[in-house]
């Protein structure tokens, strides 16, 4: 079988789907559309002709998008979820050369290097997943290819200030397209828009599966110089929106407080988890700007364990490099939340009972 090694050599992406009714491992919205919005989308698509293509650039919704970020719509790229974009963006600058990014980070900047052929080079993030801005600088000088920086990180959560990012894009700029990837910025306080605009070989990687909620429509985009993304189009597959996906982005970003309401939630019910998972014993949680908390525990996988039996379903982050004994929690609702702060008590008092010795008389 003609099958490419690079392909055999990599495993495939998994994900093992859990039916607990506290769902808070994947990073989603805790509220779904509302259904006002819903029947707006399914109006428009039942006034619309489904015997046609969609549109083979979709330049309304990228019009709209140039509005929204203040960009040049000759320079937005639409694509059927980040990852589309993600893979397009190492076809066009890294097939055959260098992708360069952190660890840990993103998996799917490191699966796409090795499917296509490029040198895989992970700088291990610094104490407490700071940014190695020095030894980024260092590898960037030193070839062609692709820089992928998620900012806010993922999965750590943290935030790399403009200061700490604008000598990387510097550094890229004698042959390596810098990608910053800003699926959380929301969480955030905004993008780093006017940074990206500085620099013709960034591009700024921005989702509608976060802060917009809309996980199940995968939808992206990309911030480019026009010269950039006229060659990021040509490693898109044409019509790869459907009419559903079209419609439905359309539809929120005429929502604009929808968003402003998820972003205030999001940041009290992070508080508010981090404060809570602080005060309970071993557990140590880590800053975060992003919809989720990573945190650290004495026992990810007796913890994980636990808080399966308890209905609630995080996502295991202990075997990345230089995330031991972590769990990543995203943040759900109020009610959640506080059904994963019981579970999380009760496993670890649970835990702290079994492993005190017996004193061998009555209780």
């Amino acid at each position: 079988m003609t099958i490419r090694n690079a392909v055999k050599a990599l495993a495939p992406y998994r994900f093992t789907p859990h039916a607990e009714p506290v769902k808070l491992d994947q990073n989603e919205s805790p509220d779904d559309v509302p259904a006002t919005l819903k029947a707006r989308v399914v109006k428009r698509l039942a006034d619309g002709a489904w015997n046609r293509y969609p549109d083979l650039t979709p330049t309304r919704l990228e019009a709209r998008l140039a509005e929204h970020a203040g960009w040049d719509p000759d320079g937005v790229v639409v694509g059927n979820g980040s990852n589309t974009l993600i893979q397009a963006l190492t076809v066009v600058a890294a097939l055959g050369r260098r992708v360069v990014t952190v660890a840990p980070t993103f998996a799917v900047y490191a699966t796409q290097a090795r499917l296509l052929d490029a040198e895989l080079v992970e700088v291990p993030l610094g104490p407490r997943f700071a940014l190695p801005v020095e030894a980024l600088r260092a590898v960037l000088a030193e070839g062609d290819g692709a820089f992928f920086l998620a900012n806010p990180a993922a999965p750590t959560g943290n935030l790399f200030g403009a200061h700490e990012v604008a000598p990387l894009l510097e550094a890229a700029a004698s042959g390596t397209l810098a990608v910053l990837d800003e699926a959380y910025a929301e969480f955030a306080g905004g993008h780093l828009t006017e940074l990206v605009a500085r620099h013709p070989h960034a591009v700024s990687l921005r989702t509608f599966s976060k802060a917009l909620g809309l996980a199940g429509a995968r939808v992206g985009y990309a911030l480019a110089h026009p010269e950039v993304a006229r060659e990021l189009r040509k490693a898109l597959l044409p019509f790869s929106l459907d009419l559903w996906q079209l419609t439905v982005a359309e539809v929120l970003l005429d929502e604009p407080a929808l968003v402003t309401e998820r972003v205030a939630h999001v940041a009290r019910e992070r508080a508010r988890l981090t404060e809570r998972l602080a005060a309970l014993p071993g557990l140590e949680p880590f800053p975060s700007r992003t919809n989720f908390v990573l945190f650290r525990a004495p026992d990810p996988a007796a913890l994980h364990a636990a808080l399966l039996r308890a209905g609630v379903v995080v996502r295991r982050q202990d075997h990345l490099p230089g995330a031991a004994g972590c769990l990543r929690v995203s943040v759900g609702t109020a009610a959640e939340n506080d059904t994963f702060l019981a579970a999380c008590r009760s496993a670890l008092e649970a835990g702290a009972d079994a492993a005190a010795p017996s004193t061998g008389g009555p209780r």
